[in-house]
């Protein structure tokens, strides 16, 4: 059986927020120090930023990126990381038990997203913070000279407010390992008070609730509908966390997750309307997946007290990539309310970048995120896929194919990315792309013999992205035999 794949321009099923393909930036391990910034590094500019990592950002280049945590967050207070470097305390961070020196703060940050061209994503503390203190640091980074807050901020060097619109209410506020855990009505009413005082000292921002940690805390869904009625009028977006593993070694199963993910979107979906019609409202609020990647390998997270300690530093495989791929599918196809992703993190700490003192290494994860930030744009398409099934432990009988599309009526842009979960053959496809501008596309892939290959610092570039020609379109069609255990870009050339 030849598979078929069905892209019609008109077929449109959400329109894509450029700010799915983010990024996220915690202080843990060494994603900051010896991550992005490490000065007295040969390696690092007048500022301390590693310019290695700095042109690795650019070329990946998330559209946004989420700072300061993650569980730093909820025991971490702004003040500590303005100012003069030299008065800046050094303290003991308790969530992931290390030292944190506060040498690089908001205003470095900031900096940095400007250098790096993308949009901040900041985070208030709701843990041991108060909802005064998250007023307080939307005065800083917001506000014109004139207050005590904006003014302090002119006295640290930086006169121009940035103008940051994107703003967490906290993270993971459900789980009891949180640094001033709260239960859904407790955390709702301090989202809640919170995101109003954070738009009164600006009302052009947008508020990010936390939603349920994980699929398996046993309050979810529950605690979403909850703080969802409490902040439903405050708010402009619910968060959702997920990290996929193969702890089993079960690579069929692993590489069907998308079904997962996609059940998660839709089930907090389903709260979102819930709740909207329950309060007959005419707000919308939307999902933020600002915590997505695959973690399972290294679970070192105590940092034994300990200055930018080696915290799960996860090595990606090349099934790892196709699930990552296949993540990203699940956000165009569910982009109707998806509108906010974050892969966690960007450098380090379970990332698609790693440093060493003499360069870095780009992981397997590096290239579908690449591949999608240059060719995902405008609405996403409803594909029709017909093609054979294999069988999985979890999951039963599962496509073997996995499939999105995108299409830019105004800049002609438009992509097809598509996953050949097959082990063990190629999939020939015949692709119908109705509509679609262009005679000729570029196929890229992403693909290998052996699910389990790494990039190394000697061999770096075993998994990377590969082109594979120009290719005609006869009438919009084209036929195509994909590799096994790959992804594939096809793009208008």
């Amino acid at each position: 059986m030849t598979s078929k794949i069905l892209v019609d321009a008109e077929r449109e099923c959400g329109a894509i927020d450029p700010k799915l393909f983010g990024g996220f930036l915690e202080h843990m391990g060494r994603a900051i120090y010896e991550g992005i910034y490490e000065p007295g590094s040969p390696l690092a500019d007048s500022r301390g930023f590693r310019t290695d990592t700095l042109a690795a950002l650019r070329d990946l280049a998330p559209t946004i990126v989420r700072y300061p945590g993650g569980n730093f967050l909820s025991g971490y207070h702004w003040h500590d990381g303005v100012g003069p470097k030299a008065q800046r305390p050094v303290r003991r961070e308790m969530a992931w038990m290390s030292i944190e020196p506060n040498t690089f703060g908001t205003n470095e940050f900031m900096e940095y997203a400007r250098e790096i061209g993308t949009e901040p994503m900041l985070g208030v503390n709701l843990g041991t913070g108060t909802i005064e203190e998250a007023g307080a640091l939307v005065e800083y980074v917001n506000s014109p000279a004139g207050s005590y807050y904006a003014d302090l901020r002119v006295s640290h060097g930086y006169a121009q407010p940035y103008g940051a619109k994107y703003w967490c209410l906290g993270n993971e506020m459900d789980g009891p390992w949180q640094i001033g855990h709260l239960d859904a009505v407790e955390y709702g009413r301090k989202a809640r008070e919170a995101s109003k005082i954070m738009k009164w000292q600006d009302s052009s921002i947008k508020t990010i609730l936390c939603g349920s940690s994980s699929l398996n805390m046993p309050t979810y869904p529950e605690w979403d509908r909850t703080c969802l009625e409490i902040c439903w009028d405050k708010v402009d977006y619910l968060s959702m966390h997920h990290y996929a593993g193969n702890r089993d070694n079960d690579t069929p199963s692993y590489l069907a997750r998308a079904i997962d993910f996609e059940a998660q979107v839709d089930g907090l979906a389903g709260a979102l309307a819930y709740v909207k019609a329950k309060l007959r409202s005419k707000h919308d609020v939307y999902l933020s997946w600002d915590e997505w990647n695959v973690w399972y390998k290294d679970q070192t997270m105590d940092g034994k007290w300990s200055r930018a300690p080696h915290l799960i530093e996860e090595v990606y495989n090349l099934e790892d990539a196709l699930v990552v791929a296949q993540w990203l599918n699940v956000f165009l196809r569910r982009s109707k309310v998806l509108k906010i992703g974050c892969l966690a993190q960007l450098v380090n700490v379970i990332a698609p970048i790693l440093t060493r003192p003499d360069g870095l290494l780009k992981q397997s994860i590096y290239y579908p995120f690449q591949l999608f930030r240059q060719h995902a744009a405008g609405a996403a398409l409803d594909a029709l896929v017909k093609c054979p099934t294999y069988e999985t432990k979890q999951y039963g009988a599962v496509p073997v194919l996995d499939v999105s599309a995108s299409y830019d009526q105004e800049t002609g842009r438009w992509g097809v990315f598509i996953v050949n979960r097959r082990q063990d053959a190629a999939e020939p496809v015949e692709l119908d792309l109705r509509g679609l501008p262009g005679t000729t596309v570029q196929v890229v892939q992403v693909a290998g013999t052996d699910p389990k290959a790494v990039n190394t610092y000697a061999q770096p570039n075993g998994i990377t992205s590969v082109p594979l020609g120009q290719h005609p379109l006869n009438g919009g069609k084209l036929t195509l035999n994909l590799a096994p255990l790959s992804f594939t870009v096809i793009y208008p050339a």
